[in-house]
């Protein structure tokens, strides 16, 4: 328990409930990380906080979990390759412990699903960190157009 005394929720506006993130790729670095016991407590995951670190929507966070440590062998191994793509995109491909990971910045594959009638977002993979090129896409008949855009560098 902890002490409210004081407190006034007449006195501060109410945060709004933060939406996702939309689908697309993003910079991030780990901000936290830790090893839980799964649900069924049959194994571990790695728990990862991330944070945005550049664009519209810098220092929101996104969240990950590798389910390294578990029976189900496949499920392990799935997890062990993302782990992989992560320290190969900090170029720390030996860490001997998550932390070594942390505030690194690298780039995140977002993808947007539904779960119980709320979108939520999911990262899909890991990258090394994007240098100045970007790229866009849009919807078109074919399904895809996609447009290499580069910043200008006298602006």
């Amino acid at each position: 328990m902890a002490d409210l005394m004081g407190f006034d929720a007449t006195k501060v506006e109410p945060n709004e409930p933060a939406s996702a993130v939309p689908k697309g790729e993003y910079q991030v670095i780990i901000v936290e990380s830790e090893k839980k016991p799964t649900s069924k407590g049959d194994g571990s995951l790695l728990n990862m906080v991330l944070q945005i670190v550049e664009g519209p929507f810098k220092n929101r966070k996104l969240y990950d979990r590798l389910n390294l440590w578990n029976k189900n062998e496949q499920a392990a191994k799935i997890a062990q390759g993302t782990l992989s793509a992560i320290c190969r995109a900090v170029n720390v491909l030996t860490p001997h412990t998550s932390e070594q990971l942390h505030n690194r910045t690298l780039t995140a594959v977002v993808d947007v699903s539904e779960y119980q009638g709320n979108l939520r977002n999911e990262v899909k993979g890991y990258k090394p960190k994007q240098t100045a090129v970007a790229v866009t896409a849009t919807a078109s008949p074919d399904g895809f157009s996609g447009q290499t855009s580069k910043p200008n560098p006298f602006a």
